[in-house]
């Protein structure tokens, strides 16, 4: 059987569609399945469309999280609530083609452990938020030694990744460079990114730069490197300085004033503050994980017999 996951969050308008569109092409392809909904803590009506989806599909499974905790908590949610031998994660907003899941399961049988979704371009999006990803995924594939570049969450897994991924007891996870770095024989398939048909994106240019915060913080230790290469960089320009002030000092030279010197306490400062938050953002990020809090909550379960 196979497993679709769906993230869903304030998409009461796409949930009856997504549904309807993905179990009519798998029924087509006599594929089976179960779909899932993990609906993180949404403010409009999309748990209640997802009840009245389970109660016409039988093979629809909802998953309500007592608030929102994020989409990569939950995609985790959804390959733990799995039953399937393998399992896809796809947008609810269907932007991820459906009709390529029946592509993924057939190289699935032919062995392959991993199917990944390529995008082969991004669709319709403004400058900024297109530089702001291209720049994300760059400085993601070099703190963490993965390309990235045209990956998405759009994948498929097979039983054995998906047992290893939720037997990690890591609170902060970042699901697209796990599914990369746990290994397995892989396979690709290329995609275009579809139009949205209802609904607006939740992704901004700003929550795309906090996601690309956290997601480096919680998977590469690279920006606690950079302290490193600063200070490398001030001691260069303190030996420098120090040489030309001593030259200066003892050829007569030298000239009274401040201007040097405040530069250089203002722009050392400025290095020692943002160590300093550099540090403070990972021993955030190592109390996080010593609470040993769950990644989510879930409130309510509906569909299947998950509800029984």
């Amino acid at each position: 059987m196979l497993s679709v996951i769906l993230p869903s969050y304030n998409e009461e308008k796409m949930i009856s569609t997504a549904a309807e569109t993905v179990s009519a092409i798998l029924d087509k392809a006599e594929i089976p399945h179960e779909i899932i909904f993990v609906d993180d803590g949404s403010k409009d009506k999309t748990w209640e469309e997802i009840e009245k989806a389970s109660e016409v599909n039988s093979s629809v499974v909802g998953v309500h999280f007592s608030r929102n905790f994020g989409k990569e908590s939950a995609m985790f949610a959804g390959l733990e609530q799995a039953k399937g031998d393998c399992c896809v994660v796809m947008d609810c907003d269907l932007q991820h083609p459906p009709e390529k899941i029946v592509e993924m399961y057939r190289l699935w049988e032919q062995g392959y452990e991993v199917v990944e979704g390529i995008k082969e371009d991004r669709g319709r999006e403004s400058f900024m938020h297109r530089f702001a990803a291209g720049s994300f995924y760059k400085l993601i594939s070099k703190a963490t030694n993965i390309d990235m570049s045209s990956s998405s969450d759009f994948k498929l897994l097979d039983r054995k990744v998906v047992d290893t991924l939720n037997q990690m007891p890591e609170r902060n996870v970042f699901f697209r460079a796990l599914s990369f770095w746990v290994g397995f024989k892989r396979a690709e398939v290329s995609y275009k990114v579809q139009e949205r048909t209802v609904g607006e994106s939740k992704w901004s240019t700003r929550s795309l730069i906090k996601y690309a915060v956290t997601n480096i913080g919680s998977f590469s230790s690279a920006p606690l490197h950079v302290i490193t290469i600063l200070g490398i960089i001030m001691m260069i320009i303190s030996v420098v300085m120090g040489v030309i002030a001593l030259v200066q000092k003892f050829t007569g030279q030298a000239l009274g004033g401040f201007t040097t010197v405040i530069l250089l306490l203002l722009f050392s400062a400025s290095i020692i503050m943002i160590s300093l938050g550099i540090i403070g953002y990972y021993i955030a990020r190592i109390y996080d994980e010593i609470k040993g809090r769950p990644r989510y909550i879930v409130s309510k379960v509906c569909g299947g017999k998950r509800d029984e």
